[in-house]
């Protein structure tokens, strides 16, 4: 919000200066984004006159200016360059030292050609104050020299920009910070009264309204017999001031009461409007040009404007083309209307439509104020471009905005943290324009004004089925007096300065500090760790891919579906991070670095909600070092990179069973589920299907995994004894079992695990054979056995002895022969 601050003083008498006013502002919640100062620039230049000019002696196209710049400058020799310098003209004179913002220099005193000169003649191009260039700027013939050039030319005029939230409608007129400013102790706010305009016709133009839940009331009126053209030089100003181009007296007058009062109005045109009817209601799909240039297609959910032609405007956010008034409108009708904050709101961001207006209304604008506006701006229109208004017609009713707030005197200090004297604290809502109803020595019983929305405004509470409404309403009376008296303390506090509520730290829970991470980043953080130390480079990705990206990787509900995408091909959330990675292994491939490894920490959406997933997926081949040829990558890289993280995250690897059925974009005989059970499922390993990499330049192999991080269990928090270790040497014996194909590996470890629990403590796959050296249907597993003494070295016996009833145990549970 910006305003300039002779446009506050306007509202706000004080004596206070800028650096005062801007200190206030910060201290009560509404802060200083910007400020700008054109006087500051432009103090030392002053107005002057040239009392004689001649010809340069050495130069044509220069002259020597004799020039009176006032007290202290009566005889100040200059040197132009200006076809236009002549004697007895009234200029700009910048002393030496000044400087020159529109050539950002730093003027001294010197000599141009052999002849002195003091200081500079300026355009107003040098002052950066427009594009001429002609000659240096030309003054009326009674200027007086010696005044500084801002105050002569009213250029003096800062201008102020505050943030507002968005709770804070009333703060988006120039009033209601000078009525904030003056409740803090800056000045009076003076009084504000809108001068009523006598009706002396009947307006040609009336309303219908069939569209209340939108637009509760209604205003207008004709004003005919004017003439419309330029604004007055000081509105004009104002409005380039905040930002806003001057375009003719009856727009200009709109756009001054949208930033005087927070009060949006439109005029129609009203011999463009065609019957005698304008009428508020629901689009129905038509089209309409707005006054941007815009063609608008509104739907039933906005609220628009009609006339008998069709949609004449977007009601509350922008008018049409066709009803725009123009330098030839000689009669307009004045709309002045309330609407719903929630449904402009969303037809604004429907339509993508910014508006002044917009800005104000769904923000909530001064339900009381629509009759006095209205009043104000007929007064400005007839005053500036004439003419005669009608009676005010009018559709609906005004709101019963009436509402009150209670506040307990000691929850100021129980909650705000400041002991407020209680006749301060209700003297600072009074100064807001709160007036009291009741008052005792414990509380106080408020009205709300009608510009506060954001106080002890209505809530919408969700009513479970059977639910009795006289308790809901209870129980929505009793939230919205909470709030209403938390709102309250906030208005004490914020006039008392924010600046003077004492800081307190946040009682201390024990005296050990609690843990930063939840478990669930603890649990992402490690895996980044594990994968990173492994040598693979983290990625980062969006969590919206393209529709088709994502069907390849499994269902893309149309729930996931986004309605407001950022980008055309970023429409879906991503079922897993696998669509991100395996789209940076097609860049990386296609810029000539196939062999890579990359992995990425991220969600993964499905219909039943979002999971954290690690993702890793490695392309090409392995890297080559001294002594090891390049090999390319293969499942079981994956997967130990998988059981790794597990491991890390303290999985139970030992019952971790892994089966054959992992999804649809992995190969199908090449590729694992790992499973905790039958009904856990902790994640994916394996080799990319080749349909998913068929056409995407990737001719190498391609393998990942993915986790699901929220389906490992915590692990227990127990202390855990320091390791015993055996000083006794391990025995390590390798089994090769033939086994029908149809058996997985995973159950011949589990039986070879259980055959000697207390003297096995690792059993390892290192091989799988299918060839003419096993019979027909059959494999080999080639099965590593550790066995570790504890209490005495073991015999050969005993070694013989374990073996035997290992071979015995997974013959018995997968039928199982050792290979000869």
């Amino acid at each position: 919000m910006k305003f300039t601050l002779s446009w506050l003083r306007d509202h706000l008498d004080t004596t206070a200066t800028l650096d005062e006013i801007c200190a206030k502002l910060n201290t009560i919640g509404l802060e200083v984004e910007g400020l700008e100062d054109p006087g500051a620039v432009l103090a030392p230049f002053r107005t002057a006159r040239i009392v004689e000019a001649v010809q340069h002696p050495n130069a044509d196209r220069l002259r020597v200016c004799r020039v009176d710049a006032g007290p202290g400058f009566e005889a100040v020799q200059v040197v132009c360059g200006a076809p236009n310098a002549r004697t007895g003209l009234a200029v700009i004179f910048a002393p030496p030292g000044t400087w020159i913002p529109g050539l950002e220099i730093t003027i001294k005193a010197g000599a141009i050609r052999g002849e002195t000169s003091g200081g500079m003649l300026c355009s107003l191009r040098e002052l950066g104050l427009g594009e001429a260039h002609d000659g240096i700027a030309e003054l009326p013939a009674d200027t007086v020299p010696g005044q500084s050039y801002a105050d002569f030319a009213g250029l003096n005029d800062p201008v102020i920009e505050i943030a507002v939230t968005p709770n804070r409608g009333d703060a988006l007129a120039v009033r209601g910070i000078a009525r904030d400013l003056a409740a803090a102790g800056v000045g009076h706010l003076r009084p504000w009264l809108a001068e009523t305009v006598e009706g002396t016709f009947d307006s040609p133009i009336g309303w219908a309204n069939l569209f209340p839940e939108a637009c509760p009331w209604v205003l207008g009126r004709t004003i005919r017999g004017l003439r419309n053209g330029p604004s007055p030089e000081w509105l004009q100003n104002r409005l380039r001031a905040v930002g806003l181009r001057p375009i003719s007296a009856l727009v200009d007058i709109t756009n001054f009461f949208a930033y005087d009062l927070g009060r949006p109005l439109h005029v129609f045109d009203a011999d463009r409007v065609t019957g005698d009817l304008l009428t508020v209601c629901r689009g129905a799909g038509e089209a309409f040009q707005a006054l941007d240039g815009r063609e608008i297609v509104v739907s039933p959910e906005d609220c628009v404007i009609a006339d008998v032609a069709g949609v004449q405007s977007l009601a509350g956010i922008m008018g049409g083309e066709a009803t725009g008034v123009t330098a030839d409108t000689t009669s307009v009708f004045v709309e002045c209307a309330l609407f719903d904050p929630v449904r402009i709101a969303l037809s604004g961001r429907r339509h993508s439509l910014h508006s002044d207006a917009r800005h104000r209304f769904e923000r909530g604008v001064d339900q009381a104020l629509p009759v006095a506006a209205l009043e104000a701006a007929s007064r400005m229109i007839i005053e500036l471009c004439g003419g005669e208004a009608s009676e005010v017609v009018s559709a609906g009713e005004a709101p019963a905005w009436q509402r009150e707030a209670r506040l307990r005197f000691a929850r100021v200090a129980g909650l705000g943290g400041v002991d407020v004297p209680a006749d301060e604290a209700v003297t600072a809502l009074e100064a807001l324009g709160f007036a009291v109803r009741q008052r005792d020595a414990d509380e106080v019983l408020l009205d709300v004004p009608s510009w506060r929305n954001d106080i002890a405004m209505p809530m919408v509470l969700d009513q479970a089925p059977g639910l009795d409404p006289a308790r809901a309403r209870k129980a929505e009376d009793g939230a919205r007096a909470v709030d209403a008296e938390c709102d309250l303390i906030e208005e004490i506090l914020r006039l008392r300065g924010l600046d003077s509520i004492p800081p307190v730290s946040l009682p201390a829970l024990s005296a050990v500090p609690l843990p930063a991470l939840a478990p669930r980043q603890v649990r992402a953080a490690t895996a980044r760790r594990v994968l990173a130390s492994r040598g693979l480079m983290e990625t980062v990705g969006y969590s919206f891919v393209a529709q088709a990206a994502a069907a390849r990787f499994g269902e893309v509900p149309e729930a996931l579906r986004l309605l407001n995408p950022i980008a055309a091909d970023l429409d879906q959330m991503r079922p897993t991070p696998m669509v991100n990675l395996l789209s940076a292994v097609e860049r990386n491939a296609a810029r000539g670095y196939p062999d890579l490894g990359l992995f990425e920490v991220g969600p993964g959406f499905s219909a039943d909600g979002q999971t954290q997933v690690a993702t890793a997926l490695y392309s090409g081949h392995t890297p080559r070092l001294p002594g090891r040829t390049a090999e390319p990558v293969s499942l079981w890289d994956a997967k130990a990179d998988a059981f790794a993280v597990l491991a890390a995250l303290g999985a139970p690897i030992e019952g971790v069973q892994v089966t054959a059925d992992a999804p649809g974009h992995y190969h199908p005989g090449r590729s694992g589920v790992i499973r905790q059970g039958p009904r856990i499922v902790l994640g994916y390993f394996g080799q990319m299907h080749p349909a998913l990499l068929a056409g995407r330049g990737l001719d190498r192999p391609v393998v990942g995994f993915e986790l699901f991080l929220d389906a490992i269990a915590e692990p227990k928090r127990r202390r855990r004894a320091a390791p015993d270790l055996s000083p006794f040497q391990p025995v390590h014996r390798d089994f090769a079992f033939v086994v029908a194909r149809d058996v997985a590996a995973d159950a011949v470890l589990r039986a070879a695990r259980g055959a000697e629990r207390t003297l096995i403590s690792g059993v390892r796959l290192f091989d799988v054979y299918e060839g003419d050296k096993v019979p027909e249907g059959h494999k080999s597993l080639g099965v590593e056995i550790v066995l570790q003494p504890v209490e005495r070295s073991l015999t050969d016996a005993e070694i013989e002895a374990v073996s035997d009833r290992i071979v015995a145990a997974v013959s018995r549970a997968c039928g199982a022969v050792l290979r000869g």
